[in-house]
């Protein structure tokens, strides 16, 4: 049985509620799960003690099972200190697209060229 740690939606619409689950990774986001580990508010700023919540004991009883974190609980879990932090791939959404890019490099070497002639008068 592959198990995950995982985040499961509840709360109103437009109102998101987290609970830290340990499931199956068969069942639904919000579905059955073996245990609730802890929860998890993002209303709440990021400095307050009750944004997250986690019972760091059980936590570390699953993931010696086993049991693989989702990326959102990995990062939850390095900032409490139960992980060491991973290397991630940076995905490269920020950066434009290739036909930009030689447009960009286009416009800088005119600006360069004219750099250039105005500094020779």
């Amino acid at each position: 049985m592959a198990m995950k740690i995982r985040l499961a939606r509840g709360g109103s619409k437009k109102r998101p509620f987290y609970r830290i689950v340990a499931a199956d990774s068969r069942m639904p986001r919000d579905g059955r799960f073996i245990e609730k580990l802890g929860t998890y508010n993002p209303l709440l700023p990021k400095d307050s003690e009750d944004r997250v919540k986690m019972d760091i004991e059980r936590i570390q009883h699953w993931l010696d099972r086993g049991a693989q974190p989702t990326d959102r609980i990995a990062r939850m879990l390095e900032a409490a200190g139960v992980r060491e932090k991973t290397e991630r791939a940076n995905m490269k959404k920020a950066q434009p697209g290739k036909k930009a890019q030689e447009r960009a490099a286009e416009k800088a070497e005119k600006a360069a060229a004219a750099a250039e002639a105005t500094a020779e008068e």
